[in-house]
């Protein structure tokens, strides 16, 4: 995230994780670790598909980090694209948006 994230042409992250040899949860907390450490301030959509993902579910949801999770891929692209469009309407405009869950 490090990378990709420093970019500020970047305006959402979409993670897509189909986790078959490796564990949804494995996944799911490194990505917690990692939007943790690097302070992100963009949104963050995650679909997890896999082993154990319903323990990813629920360490996504008991964080405090500002994640997105969908099931569906279609849906969780669309998600990403609106919400980039979103960020960038709003730094055109010299406007914070704060990507709160009402989760």
């Amino acid at each position: 995230f490090k990378i990709i994230s420093s970019d500020p042409k970047v305006k959402a992250i979409l993670v897509n994780i189909f986790g078959g040899i490796m564990r949804c949860d494995v996944i799911a907390q490194g990505i917690l670790d990692a939007a943790t450490n690097l302070k992100m301030d963009i949104p963050l959509i995650v679909r997890l598909q896999g082993t154990n993902v319903n323990e990813a579910k629920a360490l996504m949801a008991l964080s405090n980090i500002k994640i997105l999770p969908i099931d569906d891929l279609d849906d969780a692209a669309s998600m990403a694209v609106k919400l980039s469009d979103i960020v960038s309407r709003a730094q055109e405009l010299k406007v914070k948006v704060d990507f709160s869950l009402g989760i």
